[in-house]
Parts: C-alpha cells; structure tokens; sequence
C-alpha cells in the first residue's frame, strides 16, 4: 500500500527534505504541498523546490488544493499556520496529520485538541528516534537519581532558530519532570524564552545536554543532529503508523512504542 501525503512549507527547510526523503520511497505518493502567500517558490514543482528532478506537482496557497488526494498532512511551518491548516483540512479526505510545529500558545494549543476530536494527530517537538530514546532515558535517570540532583538543559541550533527554548528542549523537560513525578511547570526555570529571533551566525541543526548535576558528580546524556533528513525519516515512519488510527493526539512514543 502507498500512503499519500501532502507537505505544508514545501520549500522550507524541513519541507524540502521531507520531500527528499518521500520521493525516494516507494511506500510514498506526494500528493501536493502548500507555501505561503506572496512565497517566490508558488507554482514551482516540489521535486525542484527540494532539489531534485521535477515530478509535476506544482507548490499552492491552498491547503485544500494540496491535500484534494492526500491521506496524511505534515507540517513544519509555524504555530498559526499550522492551527489554521489543520482546521481547513476538514473538507479533504484527510484522515491524519503529523505536527512537528513548535511555540504554540495557549490559544493555540487548544485549537490543535480540538482538531484531534476528528484527526488522528501525532505531534512532538522532535520526529528523531534519537531524541524519543534520550527523553525515556531522561526520565529514568531523573526517577532514580532523585531530588539531590539538578537537571540542567542546554541548546544549540542554527541561526534561523526563532523560538526558544525549542520544542526538542520542552520535550526533554517534560521527561525530566516525569521522572520526579511534577509537571514542568512546577520545576522549570525560566533562563531565555520567547520568539527571541535568529541568531546572528552558526550552522548547527540541533544539539541538546541534559546534565543531573550533584555537589560530587555530573551525568551529561546527549544528543547531536548532524542532518536534518533524521526529522524527516521519523515524520515519515510516524505517517506510516497513525495512518490507519482513530482520532485523537498522540506521540512518537506512541509510534515508538516506548
């Protein structure tokens, strides 16, 4: 069976390698991808805009035009973006959608639970394999090395990273929390948050230290993206499984099993 999906930020950093990734396996069709509006790349062929050979399908301002075929929605664009494309997917035969999107708010955060009563969403901060193990792994250790222990999480991305601390951060956070049974916002402090903006220069994709710190020792577990096609081989491997399930948010431990 070939899964069908439709790419929202087609010619964005994790849209062009999605497509990259996509057009390569057989199990995929990609049936369309959207920009936005007034985007140079509008009317270009995906598999140009990612840069490979054209396949005929042209870039759109229209969820609904991009989807018409589609079985799965992926987007890794922006918050408001990503709400509002969800919402129009109601007229498609749109079944599913996975969110890698990150910097919702409140508002937000509710408009995308609402959507899950009729699509099966699978959303995280971070689709790689490697993360999903180093956050089961975070909340272990924090389980057990207990309350004599700081955690400290730190960060490094590439420059046109806007939000911070980045959904890979929270992610990493949340399982520490979980491991000393509290929610985040009860433990977090707050060092450097907000839409901050890009960063003046640097060329890292992603690298995330989470450190249990005690008055005698350190515990450092890591975790370093060095190509961006890791998000987009588990965004993939999660459409493959939520495909077929029932509506509602679900996770990549979820995909993962973990």
């Amino acid at each position: 069976m070939t899964l069908s999906i439709a790419i929202a930020g087609a010619a964005g950093r994790m849209g062009s390698a999605i497509i990259r990734a996509a057009s390569t396996d057989p199990r995929f069709r990609i049936a369309g991808g959207t920009e936005r509006t007034g985007s140079h790349a509008l009317g270009m062929d995906l598999g140009a805009l990612a840069g490979g050979s054209g396949f005929g399908i042209a870039a759109a301002d229209s969820v609904h035009a991009a989807a018409t075929s589609a079985d799965v929605w992926i987007d890794f664009t922006t918050p408001e973006a990503t709400v509002g494309a969800l919402e129009a997917l109601g007229g498609t035969q749109v079944c599913a959608a996975i969110v890698g999107t990150t910097g919702f708010d409140a508002a937000q955060e509710a408009r995308v639970t609402d959507t899950a009563k009729r699509l099966a969403i699978v959303r995280s901060g971070n689709f790689s394999l490697g993360v999903n193990l180093l956050a089961a792994l975070v909340k272990q250790a924090a389980s057990k090395l207990g309350q004599g222990w700081d955690i400290e999480i730190a960060e490094a991305h590439h420059r046109r990273k806007v939000d911070a601390p980045s959904g890979t951060a929270l992610l990493l956070g949340e399982a520490a929390a979980a491991g000393r049974g509290k929610p985040l916002s009860e433990l977090r402090l707050k060092p450097h948050d907000g839409i901050t903006g890009e960063r003046p220069e640097g060329g890292i994709v992603g690298n995330h230290d989470v450190a249990f710190i005690s008055e005698r020792e350190i515990v450092t577990l890591s975790h370093h993206a060095m190509d961006r096609a890791v998000f987009a081989d588990g965004a993939l491997a999660a459409a493959l499984w939520v495909a077929d399930k029932p509506p509602g948010l679900y996770g990549m431990n979820d995909v993962l099993g973990l």
